[in-house]
């Protein structure tokens, strides 16, 4: 598997405070990488760490196989970057925005980006300062696009969006990546957008990568468990697979974690004899962050 990004042992401190720590990241080239976490997980951190934006305390970071530290004029023309905080010029239109853009980027392509304003509906008389949030992303999405870059990165590029503006956000990065060889990397909160997106998927806590998996893979085997007794039983003992088991009286509900067919419901019905009415259902993207979010919360109690 071919990697676009890669970090080993990835540490980036603010003092005492450490905001990632020992990260090994792994992203395939070519993929749709969601990386997920709540709020203060380290996730922007990672993304300044390996753009070069701030400098890691210890640990490497490899774009597209060179030292991160060490990217220069052609690395940077291959990769487009968008995060939530950033700064537009806001005395420009956007017409001069795109033409100030075009001469940095030797891959420019004038009908590509042509396409992409038409698509995106954008009016390039008007001044930055005049638009809406969700227009100023449309137009920072053309201005990262329109060279083709190899890598994609955004930070949080939904929030503040309306759902329409959403909407044609992720239409428009869909059918621009289709049978394309990029790689986007997209960090954000609104997971319920990007499980549209995403292939792969990674999850930080704390600073801490806690998974990085195929989408497909993980949906697979996160399944939720339910069942009831015909009898009371009070010797129930969760696996270490199970997460947020919960008994009441004869029903009992959990979360199985490494789900095999055949094997797993043969496994609850040894652990729970006279098991009946066994329910097993699939989990959205959005429902197995809950679960991480909730199993790490219990395990640093």
């Amino acid at each position: 598997m071919k990697s676009i990004i890669k970090t080993e042992g990835l540490t980036k401190k603010y003092g005492k405070m450490v905001a990632i720590k020992n990260l090994n990241l792994d992203v395939p080239h070519g993929s749709i990488f969601a990386f997920l976490g709540p709020n203060g997980a380290g996730k922007t951190t990672t993304i300044k760490t390996f753009m070069n934006i701030l400098s890691p305390s210890s640990g490497k970071a490899f774009i597209m196989g060179k030292d991160s530290r060490h990217l220069g004029p052609l690395e940077l023309s291959r990769i487009g970057y968008i995060s939530e905080n950033q700064k537009l010029p806001e005395w420009m239109t956007i017409e001069r925005f795109l033409d100030y853009c075009r001469p940095l980027y030797p891959l420019w392509d004038k009908e590509f980006c042509q396409s992409l304003l038409k698509q995106f509906e954008i009016p390039l008389k008007k001044k930055m300062k005049t638009l809406s949030r969700g227009m100023k992303v449309k137009a920072s999405l053309v201005s990262s696009l329109a060279y083709r870059p190899e890598l994609l990165v955004l930070d949080e590029p939904f929030t503040g969006l309306d759902p329409l503006v959403r909407e044609e956000l992720i239409n428009g990065m869909l059918e621009v990546t289709e049978g394309q060889k990029q790689t986007i990397f997209i960090s954000s909160h609104d997971i319920d957008e990007v499980e549209r997106l995403a292939d792969w998927v990674g999850i930080i806590d704390k600073g801490i990568l806690r998974l990085i998996e195929e989408t497909d893979s993980l949906r697979r085997r996160f399944k939720n468990v339910e069942l009831s007794l015909n009898e009371e039983y009070k010797d129930a003992k969760p696996l270490e697979s199970w997460y947020l088991f919960q008994k009441e009286g004869r029903s009992i509900r959990f979360i199985e974690s490494q789900f095999r067919e055949r094997e797993s419901e043969e496994k609850i019905k040894t652990c729970f004899p006279g098991c009946q009415n066994l329910v097993l259902s699939g989990l959205s993207l959005r429902e197995i962050f809950l679960v991480f979010a909730k199993q790490f919360r219990i395990q640093n109690l």
